[in-house]
């Protein structure tokens, strides 16, 4: 028998043989159904095992290959995941996974922390193996807990953001004028325009400019995104793109032309540079910090709001709400 209790959850009572009886609720009805289908099975198939009955001996690395042809391969990254996965079976010893523990995952970490790896990679690392098998335990394909889920990611120092001066910005379009790569100038002007990643604006083509706008697709979240563009711009994409069809990935010819200019960007940030200085000249404009989001594509306000501080608004309370803002400054003395 399957109800549903008033609380909205799913009731099971089955007894598929005299004596033989199991309850359970569960969130959805097609949960309840697969348990009392199951349960049936058992008791009427004799060759029949469930999955909690039968000892899993299923090593790390064959649990990561079944995530990937479960789940992983409709992923957009799911073939670089795929690889951190069986590097990280194997840097552990690839042992049993119903016996792998967070232990083991945290001896990893450090390890490798101590190699030179990057924090935040290994918080990816986290979130991939995570998933690995959150995704296989929704999915029924193991019977025991997540060994990892009481893992939890490493603090990271929060980087400054590092954006271009109008006067940097012009340098920087002089230099990338000059550049013998016939695309890198188009990029670098759509980044600016929209604050797209360096491989959206890469990416596009001539279909991709709708009503006074383009369109990503392919994106880092996934989701398509529609940014308008000045007419002149658009413009001058539009003839660019009719011209050569597509833009060829010119991230080295940037990169060289951008060290021309001198400026000094953090490891990691040269074209990603770009992206930050719209972001930041739109918001000391007075941008909206919501449309921000939109056009950014963020898939939460907590990334857009790391440019909140550069608002008009923002800096101008930074002094009208000084608790030293009462204070006559010309009768403090300061001590010798």
């Amino acid at each position: 028998m399957i109800r549903r209790l008033p609380d909205g959850r799913w009731f099971v009572d089955v007894e598929p043989q005299k004596g033989k009886r199991f309850r359970r609720t569960f969130k959805t009805k097609a949960e309840a159904m697969r348990f009392e289908a199951k349960k049936r099975l058992l008791f009427s198939d004799p060759s029949y095992q469930d999955i909690r009955d039968i000892k899993d001996i299923r090593l790390l690395s064959e649990i990561f290959t079944d995530w990937f042809n479960l789940y992983g391969h409709s992923l957009r990254d799911g073939k670089r995941r795929y690889t951190a996965l069986q590097a990280i079976a194997s840097a552990v010893g690839d042992p049993v996974a119903s016996e792998f523990t967070g232990v083991q995952f945290a001896a990893y970490r450090s390890e490798r922390l101590a190699a030179g790896l990057s924090p935040k990679t290994l918080n990816n690392h986290l979130g991939y193996v995570k998933a690995a098998f959150n995704e296989l335990k929704h999915l029924e394909h193991i019977a025991y807990e997540n060994p990892v889920i009481g893992v939890r990611p490493l603090r990271l120092q929060e980087r400054e953001l590092s954006w271009l001066t109008t006067e940097q910005i012009a340098l920087l379009l002089r230099e990338v004028k000059r550049s013998e790569n016939p695309h890198v100038e188009i990029i670098t002007l759509i980044c600016l325009a929209t604050g797209c990643r360096w491989s959206e604006a890469h990416s596009l083509t001539l279909d991709k400019i709708k009503n006074n706008s383009v369109v990503f697709v392919g994106t880092k979240s996934g989701r398509v995104r529609t940014v308008p563009v000045d007419t002149k711009l658009l413009a001058r994409l539009r003839k660019h793109l009719e011209r050569y069809r597509t833009m060829p990935y010119s991230l080295s010819a940037f990169n060289r032309a951008l060290e021309r200019t001198g400026i000094v960007l953090p490891k990691g940030q040269a074209s990603h540079a770009l992206r930050h200085t719209f972001a930041s000249h739109f918001v000391m404009q007075g941008g909206n910090i919501l449309v921000l989001q939109k056009i950014l594509g963020h898939s939460t306000i907590n990334m857009t709001m790391r440019y909140a501080h550069l608002a008009p608004s923002y800096l101008i309370d930074a002094v009208n709400l000084s608790p030293l803002n009462s204070f006559n400054f010309d009768s403090l003395t300061t001590d010798n």
